[in-house]
This record gives structure tokens, sequence and C-alpha cells, in this order.
């Protein structure tokens, strides 16, 4: 930065550099000092740390922003994650539903509506044909309502580590929980588990809902889909795009089911 105040030009090449990297388009010129120093924290240092790879920390930015209701910011990163080839428009759509079990379909009705435009822009831009929609992909999961919730007890078992499933005598856990949620979407193969994982924990924090954020923290880590430092690196990366303030109550609870899983493992290994 100049003494003036002003974004230093050299010192800002950089983060034009980082910024048209991750975002695929020119970077913006920093209108106050404030927004040149915090592109420079968010593209040219966060985004440019190797515990994630720019592709997961897609995932996680793009549940950020949709949240946030961020409407030019999702544009951009929607846009960004599908013209870098980051993300497959299978796995946007797969983000989406995922997103709106988590955050709520309100959200991610808008989410869907921006990814369909951008999806057509995409296309328009390099003078292509829009692909026709791919066919939905078959599930192996039973059609028959017991089976079905079977699987779906099992599925919520083995995804949050737990040893029991909820009950089924009501709608919110039977036909929400088991049927719908672990019965299907976490099965379905448009999306591999360690993305749902980062899209999951990130919706939990936003919401600083407490069980949640416990239980999907711990899963992530005692499933190892997410390694400790991982983990650590969404923390930050969840901070440079939705805020420091519930970011710390996701790092406090990522230091406890750390030190919870470790003790696990060791008594395992005993």
């Amino acid at each position: 930065m100049s003494r003036c105040g002003e974004p230093d030009v050299d010192s800002y090449e950089r983060v034009r550099r980082a910024y048209a990297e991750v975002m695929t388009t020119p970077a913006p010129e920093p209108h106050s000092p404030a927004m040149a120093r915090l592109a420079d924290f968010v593209f040219a240092e966060v985004w440019q740390r190797p515990g994630l790879s720019r592709r997961e920390r897609r995932f996680v930015t793009l549940a950020c922003v949709a949240a946030a209701d961020a409407e030019a910011p999702l544009r951009d990163h929607v846009y960004a994650a599908l013209n870098s080839g980051d993300v497959t428009i299978t796995e946007m759509r797969e983000a989406v539903l995922h997103f709106a079990v988590y955050a709520g379909w309100p959200k991610a009705a808008r989410f869907n509506m921006i990814v369909d435009e951008l999806w057509d822009r995409i296309h328009r831009d390099r003078g292509q044909q829009v692909p026709p929609p791919e066919r939905m992909p078959s599930l192996d999961t039973p059609v028959d309502p017991e089976e079905r919730l079977t699987v779906g007890e099992q599925a919520f078992k083995d995804i949050n580590c737990l040893p029991f499933a909820p009950t089924r005598d009501n709608p919110y856990s039977g036909a929400g929980i088991l049927n719908f949620v672990f019965g299907e979407m976490w099965l379905r193969p448009g999306l591999g588990r360690k993305e749902r994982r980062l899209i999951t924990v990130t919706c939990v924090a936003f919401q600083d809902a407490p069980y949640p954020i416990l239980s999907h923290v711990y899963a992530a880590l005692k499933s190892r889909d997410l390694s400790f430092d991982e983990m650590d690196e969404l923390a930050l990366h969840f901070a440079a795009h939705y805020g420091w303030p519930k970011a710390a109550h996701l790092d406090q609870m990522i230091s406890e089911q750390k030190q919870r899983v470790t003790e696990e493992w060791a008594a395992e290994d005993r």
C-alpha cells in the first residue's frame, strides 16, 4: 500500500493474477484500501493455501455466498466454478440439492436459478449450444418403503459414525431424515462424500446450530473424509467468505472434536 493510503499498483499485481486464476475474469480495480487488503488476503493468500484444493474450496465458497444472499458474489462464484471446469454441471446441481437440505429450499431456489442462467451464459459466450440436461442418475436405493427406511438407517449410522439411528415414528425423522436425507440424498452418485462434507459443515456453521456442528464436524473427522488439516483449512476459508465470529465458533468445535476423535482412535487401537 502507498503512504497516502491508496492501493499500491505493484503490490496489487499479485492480487490481479490470483483473482483472475480463481474467478476466471479480470480483477476489478480496488476502490478503497480496505477492499485492496481484503482482496489480497482472500485471493492471494487464502485461495492459494495448500490445505484444500481450489476445487474443494469452491464448495465451501458456494455454500457461503448462497447462504449470505449475496447476489453478485453468488453469480461470480457459480460462473467461476463452472467456467474453470473445477465443478461439473452435474456436481453443481447436486451441490444445490445438498445445500437445500442443510440451508433451506428458498435460498437454494435462488442458487438453482443462477446456476441455470450462468450455465447458459457460459455456452453463449463460447458460441456453443447449451447441451441438453443430463438424465437423472439411477439410484440403487430401494423403492419399497420399509427397505428404504432400513437403508436410510444404515446410511445414517455410517455417515454420522454413530451406532444408532433416529426412530421412524414421526415425519421429520422418518420421511425426512431416514427416507430422503440419508436414504437418498447422501447416497446420490452426482457428488462425492467429501464434497458433501464440505457443504454440510459450511451450512451448519453459518447457522450456529450447536448439535449439527458437533455431529457433522465429528463425523467428517472420524470417517477420515476430512483430515485434521483440511478441517482447519475449511474453517479459515469459511472465515474469509462468511465472517470471523461464526468461524470462531466452528474453530472451537473443531478443536474439541479433534480431541474426541483422537481419544477414540487411541482407544480403538488398544
